[in-house]
């Protein structure tokens, strides 16, 4: 982005990284003024709001980028507001899990870096990956569709009001890693038919997700291509012992650990509600395709 003025669409979690996207976001905001932006604030009490706020904003061309300030869910969001557009998506970092933002080399929690790559930076074009609804509807996301045990810790904790933040994990996986039991499920990859029992499966763009969990380590955002890790059946003590691994994406070496990588997925299975950015997304069967360059970052 120039150095003229901008008028710059800016979106803050209020609750993201327990209440530090608030304040990261409100200093960023306050940095961009100071150097001559306009800022044109899109928050609102919710994310759907907020959405239709950007789109607004987008459609009658009032601002001329859209920065979200928070963790991955506003990356999501960020990135559902100008994918397949022309309008530039510059990201303040200041959640608790910030996969994306790190995997893309963009300062974490750091208004004042995260306002210099904004107002300074260039553009990187990355890719995304799109799903169509039955209703017709575009949904969007930027980094790892979860589909497996996973999605079903975060649909398990989601349920819960106490405890909060990660304890609340911690105990829904503890809750249930005694029940799981493997998920039969059709991953259809380009067209070729992988019918089979698993633990896990993730639909990677980017590398990360659940704060830090590197689960496709060689993913990258502008390869054109979704690379679909599968974790085959294995028993509840050697998920115990492989999931580990996952922080430094040494898991990929397991013999159970099968990665198929293509442009168009189907995802078949019962029961299952994916979630994507680490944001419930949709319930299973779902079809997504990865659009080469369709989200512009400023970086």
């Amino acid at each position: 982005m120039s150095e003229h003025r901008q008028r710059i669409g800016l979106v803050i979690n209020p609750t993201a990284g327990k209440n530090t996207g608030a304040r990261i976001g409100r200093e960023a905001a306050s940095l961009l003024a100071a150097t001559g932006h306009e800022i044109v604030d899109l928050s609102a009490m919710d994310g759907a709001h907020a959405v239709e706020r950007g789109r607004a904003a987008i459609a009658d061309r009032s601002i001329d980028c859209i920065v979200v300030a928070g963790g991955d869910g506003m990356v999501h969001l960020g990135v559902n507001l100008v994918a397949g557009t022309d309008m530039p998506l510059g990201i303040i970092a200041a959640g608790t899990g910030n996969d994306n933002a790190r995997e893309l080399g963009l300062p974490v929690r750091d208004a004042a870096k995260a306002v210099e790559r904004i107002t300074h930076g260039a553009t990187r074009r990355i890719d995304a990956v799109r799903h169509v609804t039955p209703h017709g509807e575009e949904r969007w996301f930027a980094g790892v569709l979860a589909a497996g045990f996973d999605a079903v810790v975060n649909e398990r904790a989601n349920g819960w009001q106490w405890p909060k933040g990660q304890m609340r994990y911690n105990l829904a996986i503890a809750r249930e890693l005694g029940v799981f039991k493997p998920i039969p499920y059709v991953v259809e990859v380009d067209g070729v038919r992988h019918e089979t029992k698993a633990m896990l499966v993730a639909v990677a763009n980017g590398p990360a997700y659940g704060g830090g969990m590197k689960i496709v380590p060689n993913a990258q955002f502008d390869d054109g291509l979704l690379d679909v890790l599968i974790l085959h059946e294995v028993s509840i003590p050697t998920l115990l012992r492989v999931f580990p691994k996952v922080f430094k994406g040494q898991h990929v070496s397991h013999p159970a650990v099968e990665i198929i990588r293509g442009k168009h997925v189907r995802l078949e299975a019962k029961g299952i509600v994916s979630y994507a950015d680490g944001e419930r997304f949709e319930p299973l069967p779902l079809e997504c395709e990865v659009v080469p360059g369709a989200v512009t970052v400023l970086t």
